[in-house]
C-alpha cells in the first residue's frame, strides 16, 4: 500500500505531501509527547524526512536539547517530532493527515508514561457531533452549515 498522502493543520496554512510505504503507526505516551500535545498520548506515523514535502513550511519549536516539533503558528495543529541529528526519520502526527483511517496503531512507546484508564475505552457510552443539538446550532448559526 505504498503511496502518496496530504495533510494539513485546521487553517490550511502548512499542507504537506507525505510518502507512505505502509499502514504501521504507534501512540507515543512519553512526557514530553503529553506535555507537548496537552494529550494523554499522541499517534504518530514514522517517515523518511526526504519523503515529505511541505507547500508551506511548518514553525519549529526547539522542544529539547535533542528533538524539535513541528507546528502551525496560526491554529496551533501539531505536526510532529524529528531529533534534531542523527535520523533520517521523522514522526508525523496520524491525525494531520486528510485521511488517517488507513493507519493501524503497532505498538506503543513510552509506556512508563501510559494512562491505563486512556487505552480502553470501548462500552463509554458514545456521542455523534450532529447529536448535541446546541454545537450543531452553533455551528449552523456561525458557518450556514453542520460540522464535519
Amino acid at each position: 500500500m505504498a503511496g502518496e498522502m496530504t495533510g494539513g493543520c485546521a487553517c490550511g496554512r502548512v499542507r504537506y505531501t507525505a510518502k507512505i510505504s505502509d499502514d504501521e503507526a504507534y501512540l507515543c505516551h512519553c512526557r514530553m509527547c503529553q506535555k507537548a500535545t496537552g494529550s494523554v498520548s499522541i499517534a504518530f506515523k514514522s517517515v523518511k524526512q526526504a519523503d515529505v514535502q511541505w507547500t508551506h513550511e511548518p514553525d519549529w519549536y526547539d522542544s529539547s536539547p535533542i528533538a524539535m516539533r513541528s507546528y502551525c503558528r496560526e491554529c496551533g495543529t501539531s505536526f510532529g517530532f524529528r531529533f534534531k541529528e542523527g535520523s533520517e526519520n521523522m514522526d508525523l502526527t496520524v491525525a494531520s493527515f486528510d485521511d488517517p483511517s488507513r493507519f493501524k496503531p503497532k505498538h506503543h512507546f513510552g509506556a512508563e508514561s501510559i494512562h491505563r484508564a486512556w487505552l480502553n475505552t470501548e462500552g463509554l457510552p458514545e456521542m455523534r457531533t450532529q447529536d448535541y443539538q446546541k454545537l450543531v446550532d452553533k455551528w449552523v448559526g456561525a458557518t450556514g452549515k453542520v460540522p464535519e
